[in-house]
């Protein structure tokens, strides 16, 4: 009785709370589908490594964590096939490692079904929903634990976290499918974790003072609070995820970067493991659109300001693994795969709550360039770390021997055993989220495009159902062609990304400028179209070590370096890991500050430091390369200077 009485308290304080208004609204899942070459390339992702997974690990996917192998006091840490080399100290975390691997690829994988619209994958999409389902417990619980342990944690756990990787997949499906019985069993899932842990009286993160790096990962369940507040208005799920935030921010936490107090402190940089940091910039983020005391939004700036240190001039933050308190830089600093997506996710919702274009502009830098660059040009696989100068892909980052650490990260795989098997699976959430997050409407319903890859789109205005349809080759060249269909005459606005890199606009449409967005705004017809070509030169930027990076439009450009490729472990006949050496190593420094643009690439002259002499080089995009060269010291000694 006590719990329904503090859950009515709750509903009619909170519906008397003033929540810092959101700009934006994400549409649902599956209203955005590719087109063109970005769904080829998830068509191909679908049918190697998205699809495949399960089958490429068979043991780590007959763990049945979520029904009848539930995690109980006397469970015993997982032989998971990993080395274990420069993983966090404790064996608890390899209890719920499963869980993670396998809710996020299931994520991955069912959004890839339903944006490719594969309907050869959609039987065993249905079966996996239905085995959940029926896995949901009578008080609605949904998770890895048995009776007897759930909820009740002095030390690591993976509770919440098992909770958050397992129902975004569910999510997805839901918004996909409109089947109401899949929201239930969400509700259900969400309104058992808020009974269990009861708001005010129940303290969920505080699990000793030992490491506890999957306790810190469920943070991140403020993503299903979010999601159901934006769903049902219901202000209780968004003070619950300022309760978890709080919760978390007072108690003792391995990862502890993003803890109010943490962030207060004079001399404030950042030195956890790079996933946390850059997923708990949602949870933040939700504490500073919920709580009434601006110090939230205060704490989440200057928290956004040690983020940007930690990026690369491709989008690329920090992960290998920790930190540290190091600044990015192009050859000494790794990033994750898994850092990638949360980084992605995150930046999507600030752009979502705060409408500002800047965080558009870096989703669109991060997925171009680190994203599609640290996945394997020519074959399927993707690289668990990866840095933007890579000399080698020999499992250690450009060579680097690290202290009492066998380092096996830098190389191509679709699985990474050796190491975790979680890079890949958040590499099948990588596109989709972008996609579903390239689109947004304000509260008058108009849409904003943010970042213009091909696509359909089937939305409602004032009750009115509109496809709008972007055909374009975007980013291999700067055209778009917007097809709009309607049943009648409509007034329809679309906001425009302007990238900061356009210096013209060329199109017949009436288009105004209004801050970071073109605007267009006009009657359309049933069958209307609206088009424009952007106009651009390659433009010069610095690294935070005042190296050159030369970039055409979205796309950074690199020298590609020559290499030779060794094989490793064999997954099945297909799928093998893959390791490179440069047949040369030479860093080249900047002389060429006007750089053309030919159909070969971008043409510069660079200086040989090794021979003292110019040379003529062609750069080309990020995501074509395995070994490259992409951030340049600026020469200093040459006879281009004399």
């Amino acid at each position: 009785m006590r719990k329904i009485i503090f859950f009515l308290w709750a509903t009619v304080a909170l519906a008397q709370s003033n929540f810092k208004p959101e700009v934006l609204q994400p549409l649902p899942f599956g209203r955005i589908q590719p087109q063109g070459w970005v769904l080829s390339y998830m068509q191909q992702d679908l049918e190697h490594y998205v699809g495949q997974l399960d089958q490429l690990v068979p043991t780590l996917f007959k763990d049945s964590i979520y029904t009848t192998q539930r995690l109980g006091k006397n469970s015993k840490a997982k032989d998971l096939g990993n080395l274990k080399s420069g993983d966090a100290a404790g064996d608890d975390q390899y209890k719920w490692w499963n869980s993670e691997t396998q809710s996020n690829w299931w994520d991955g994988y069912i959004r890839h079904v339903f944006l490719t619209q594969n309907t050869s994958h959609s039987p065993k999409v249905a079966a996996y929903i239905r085995h959940i389902l029926a896995s949901q417990d009578a008080d609605g619980y949904l998770g890895i634990y048995d009776p007897q342990t759930r909820y009740n944690f002095q030390s690591e756990n993976g509770e919440l976290w098992a909770k958050t990787t397992l129902l975004r997949g569910l999510v997805a499906y839901y918004e996909a499918t409109g089947d109401e019985k899949v929201f239930q069993a969400i509700t259900r899932a969400v309104t058992n974790v808020m009974q269990n842990y009861p708001m005010g009286n129940s303290h969920p993160f505080d699990t000793g003072n030992a490491f506890n790096g999957g306790v810190s990962h469920g943070l991140t369940f403020t993503d299903i609070l979010d999601y159901m507040y934006r769903k049902t208005k219901q202000p209780e799920y968004r003070q619950y995820a300022l309760f978890l935030y709080q919760s978390y921010a007072n108690s003792n936490q391995s990862e502890s970067d993003a803890q109010l107090q943490r962030i207060q402190m004079p001399d404030f940089t950042l030195q956890g493991h790079g996933v946390h940091v850059y997923e708990h910039i949602r949870p933040l983020a939700v504490a500073a659109y919920t709580a009434n005391a601006s110090n939230y939004s205060l704490m989440l700036s200057r928290y956004l300001e040690q983020v940007n240190k930690s990026i690369t001039t491709s989008g690329g933050a920090i992960g290998d693994e920790w930190i540290a308190g190091r600044i990015a830089d192009a050859t000494n600093t790794g990033y994750e795969y898994c850092s990638l997506q949360e980084l992605l996710d995150s930046l999507a919702q600030l752009l979502q709550k705060t409408g500002e274009a800047k965080w558009a502009a870096q989703m669109e830098q991060l997925f171009f360039n680190a994203g599609l660059g640290a996945r394997h040009p020519n074959h399927e696989g993707i690289a668990y770390l990866k840095t933007d100068n890579s000399w080698v892909m020999d499992g250690t980052r450009n060579g680097e021997s690290e202290p009492d650490r066998i380092q096996t990260r830098y190389k191509y795989s679709a699985v990474h055993q050796d190491v975790a098997v979680c890079c890949t699976p958040n590499a099948g959430r990588f596109l989709p989220y972008l996609i579903q997050n390239i689109g947004m409407q304000n509260e008058l319903g108009h849409l904003y495009i943010h970042v213009p890859l091909p696509f359909r789109l089937a939305y409602e205005v004032q009750g009115q159902k509109v496809i709008l349809e972007n055909q374009t080759q975007y980013p291999q060249n700067f055209a778009f062609t917007y097809r709009v269909t309607t049943s009648t005459p409509i007034t329809l606005t679309f906001y425009l990304r302007k990238p900061n890199w356009v210096s013209q606009l060329e199109t017949n449409e009436t288009i105004r400028t209004e801050g970071d967005y073109y605007v267009v705004q006009r009657v359309f017809q049933p069958n209307d179209s609206f088009s424009f070509t952007w106009k651009t030169a390659p433009k010069i930027h610095y690294t935070q070590q005042g190296e050159v990076v030369y970039q055409y439009g979205p796309q950074v450009y690199a020298l590609s370096v020559a290499s030779k490729m060794k094989l490793g472990r064999n997954y099945s006949s297909k799928f093998k890991d893959k390791y490179y050496e440069a047949k040369e190593k030479r860093v080249y420094e900047a002389i060429d500050f006007s750089p053309i643009m030919s159909k070969r690439g971008m043409e510069v002259r660079l200086w040989n430091p090794l021979k003292k002499r110019e040379e003529k080089h062609v750069l080309v995009p990020m995501a074509e390369t395995i070994l490259r060269q992409v951030a340049f010291p600026k020469a200093i000694n040459t006879r281009a200077n004399e």
